[in-house]
């Protein structure tokens, strides 16, 4: 029986971790934090209530076993001067498909079947209303995911506006899981959102697998600056409450220079740095998972994927 990995996160970094994942013989669960309230996303929810579409649209197509143009129409975006400017055709197909079906959920159970996905895919919740707002250590505070991430200025502590009320099919993955994967991506705005919730401290505080955490390997202006690896799981510890990350993946491979000044001068972006002295009763995986495609850096997703799989058949 494939052991049951289940994958808390969001935005690009998800979907990422993803690819790599459905490779391998696992029984994948992705539960996607759905506070993004930005473009096409954005508009659907004000005009629909529902929670964030775009976040799902990408890690649906990421454990898609569906052709590479069927991929291309579920990402393409309108241009146009009409209101649907913008707009992307798999968050339109997942608001449609949730208005015939009742909810997000269903939504995305009946678009899988089409596009034959190699695991499952739960939203955190099903609340339309779900708010991220974020305190600044200047005192001042930001609400939306996106403002957040363009406010420029360092974060002390995200939160809901509201409690939302988790899936079940969400507790129940967590319940049931042989491990807990925190995702790669937006520390505060797609990783940490999914452990605000007291019902997801709760279920984790009583599952029996370990938690493991796939760091980034550069840092994100106005999130995490100036943030070693050791900083990421201390942050996370943070809003895990009584459970701790085990286990860290992280980068150890050497970046060039030229990539690296180009990151700090365009993206202010450096290369997280693996402080493994300050990393005292955490299990360390650390490899050369450093891919460069069309001059950007990205993670070597198979190498990172054989990681964790490897880590399973200990």
């Amino acid at each position: 029986m494939n052991k049951k990995v289940v994958v808390m996160g969001g935005g690009n970094g998800l979907s990422t971790l993803l690819r790599g994942l459905k490779q391998f013989p696992l029984d994948l669960t992705a539960i996607v934090s759905v506070c993004d309230d930005g473009k096409s996303t954005g508009i659907l929810r004000k005009e629909f209530n529902t929670p964030a579409l775009g976040d799902i649209r990408r890690v649906l197509i990421s454990l898609s076993e569906t052709e590479p143009l069927f991929e291309k129409m579920f990402n393409y975006r309108f241009e146009t001067d009409s209101y649907l400017n913008g707009h992307a055709v798999g968050n339109l197909l997942l608001q449609a498909m949730t208005d015939m079906t009742g909810s997000v959920s269903d939504a995305i159970i009946s678009l899988g079947k089409v596009l034959n996905l190699k695991g499952k895919v739960i939203p955190l919740t099903e609340n339309g209303d779900i708010t991220l707002e974020a305190e600044m250590t200047d005192g001042t505070v930001v609400e939306g995911e996106h403002h957040i991430t363009e406010a420029n200025k360092t974060i002390k502590k995200v939160y809901y506006k509201r409690e939302p009320e988790i899936t079940e099919d969400a507790l129940k993955s967590i319940k049931e899981a042989d491990l807990i994967i925190l995702s790669v991506g937006s520390l505060y705005t797609s990783i940490i959102p999914n452990l605000i919730p007291k019902e997801i401290k709760e279920a984790l505080q009583n599952s029996k697998a370990k938690i493991m955490y796939v760091c980034n390997i550069m840092t994100q202006p106005g999130e995490t600056d100036k943030f070693k690896v050791s900083d990421h799981i201390n942050k996370l510890n943070e809003y895990l409450g009584n459970r701790k990350v085990d286990i860290v993946i992280a980068n150890k491979g050497t970046i060039d220079t030229d990539i690296i000044e180009k990151y700090a001068t365009l993206e202010q972006k450096d290369p997280v740095i693996l402080d493994k002295q300050n990393l005292k009763g955490i299990e360390i995986i650390s490899d050369d998972l450093v891919k460069v495609e069309d001059g950007s850096l990205r993670h070597d997703t198979l190498k990172l994927a054989l990681n964790i799989f490897s880590y399973l058949l200990k």
